[in-house]
């Protein structure tokens, strides 16, 4: 059995392969850590324990809680899958000390994983997750305590529903197509949808914990099916969840995919323009310049972070937040819980097609009338592993001059190395948070562009262009 310092948390969390790296005793190791760290901060504090749809993730979110119970904490469980924003909004909204979710996110079917969730429901910060870490030890605990079961899920949604104008969404008569892609979203976006008026087909939202082959990350070509079946359904939109349905991917009526730059983008100008909200803007330094445009259009200010939403929960605790999200379709509104949450977005879509009028490709373009067209793409290479390395090593001394024939404007090595170009085009090289993956982010006027842009990424990253 790997030691404890084989187990670390990255981006968010820590995960591994199921029945590999992710089994009972590891995931009792890392409970009675967090369990010890949450009661030396809150002495027989309630925790609350959610779970997505994979693999054994119900049985795993009860020997957690089990081994969580055993420091004296009340341990609450829900009482069936859940989306990981349903489990930040029950930590928020109660007495709890803070949470534990057992998901993978957007990771494919094989992963399982652990979040740490803080009191106000946001994501743990390093200094906490630093201290979990620290009291890993290398023998799996043998004490066990008693929980309770929850349902987390009805008055979740309720708050889901009374956020929005539902008159507003009801008016519009709405036909969408719902992709949780197997995920823990199924059934409950295309329920509060429908309680709202909209007509659903919901695709992919039957149980199956191997997600039919799909990987449950909410872009192409993961979505086409959705994109295919609102084209030919002759649908209004479509919106797609992801593994724990903390991130939002959609298309409009003709199929084409809204990447999530552009919905970070529209829902900011919704909540200023449309619901009269004000605050700052933050994002991490791989999403779009088009947020920064939209904002500066609203004058708001934007502060950017390193790539992960903890970083992005840091700026919210701070305060004067009004929306935080990446690339990923990660978007969270702190007056709603300090998180991301993929249910809450497409709702937001729903209401601004009803209040505005127009349908999800309609504001698009008037977006892009405003901030001017930015194309972006993000390619993920699996490298073996003595590659990686060798990238990783070159990773601090990488310099070049120019960049597909753009020349390098600046460079930011805040979260891997970032090459700023002219008009706005940028190229980011890092390795992943949660996979054994090398991301390479490219963003330019056009698509042509960014094309290149990504080749000559690749190459950097390989050694064949330093």
């Amino acid at each position: 059995m790997p030691s404890a310092r084989d187990i670390r948390f990255g981006t968010d969390g820590w995960r591994a392969v199921i029945a590999d790296g992710f089994t009972y005793e590891n995931l009792r190791r890392v409970a009675d850590a967090a369990g010890r760290v949450f009661a030396e901060d809150r002495p027989g504090g309630v925790i609350i324990v959610g779970y997505d749809t994979r693999f054994e993730a119900g049985a795993f979110a009860q020997a957690a809680a089990e081994v969580l119970a055993a420091h004296g904490l009340k341990v609450r469980v829900s009482d069936r899958p859940l989306p990981t924003p349903a489990l930040c909004w029950s930590v928020a909204h109660s007495d709890a000390a803070g949470g534990v979710m057992l998901t993978a996110s957007h990771n494919p079917a094989k992963y399982l994983g652990f979040k740490l969730r803080m009191e106000d429901g946001g994501a743990s910060p390093v200094s906490f997750t630093d201290r979990v870490e620290a009291a890993l030890r290398d023998e799996a605990p043998d004490a066990r305590g008693a929980f309770e079961t929850v349902d987390l899920v009805g008055p979740y949604l309720e708050a889901l529903r009374s956020f929005v104008d539902g008159e507003a969404v009801r008016a519009a008569g709405l036909r969408v197509v719902v992709d949780p892609l197997y995920g823990a979203g199924q059934g409950y976006l295309a329920e509060t949808l429908t309680a709202l008026g909209v007509e659903v087909t919901e695709i992919h939202g039957e149980r199956n914990p191997g997600f039919g082959g799909l990987h449950p990350e909410p872009i192409p070509p993961h979505v086409d099916a959705m994109r295919r079946a609102v084209a030919d359904g002759g649908f209004d939109a479509g919106f797609a969840t992801d593994g724990d349905a903390d991130r939002i991917g959609a298309c409009d009526r003709t199929g084409a995919f809204v990447n999530p730059h552009r919905i970070l983008a529209l829902v900011t100008r919704h909540l200023v323009e449309g619901r009269g909200m004000r605050g700052r803007v933050v994002k991490t330094l791989s999403t779009s310049v088009l947020v920064d445009r939209i904002a500066q259009h609203l004058g708001l200010e934007v502060a950017t972070t390193p790539v992960g939403f903890k970083w992005i929960y840091e700026q919210m605790v701070a305060g004067g937040v009004l929306i935080g999200g990446e690339e990923s379709g990660g978007i969270g509104i702190p007056e709603h819980v300090r998180e991301r949450d993929g249910l809450l977005m497409a709702l937001l879509l729903a209401e601004m097609m009803g209040q505005r009028r127009m349908g999800l490709g309609e504001l698009v373009e008037d977006l892009l009338a405003v901030t001017g067209p930015m194309e972006y793409l993000r390619r993920d290479l699996a490298l073996a592993q003595e590659v990686k390395d060798a990238f990783v090593a070159r990773m601090p001394s990488l310099a070049p001059h120019a960049i597909a024939g753009l020349p390098v404007k600046a460079v930011v090595r805040d979260d891997g190395v970032k090459f700023l170009l002219p008009d706005d085009a940028w190229l980011l090289l890092r390795t992943s948070g949660t996979e054994p993956l090398v991301r390479i982010y490219a963003e330019a006027p056009n698509a042509g562009a960014v094309d290149e842009l990504l080749a000559a990424g690749e190459r950097l990253v390989l050694g064949e262009d330093d």
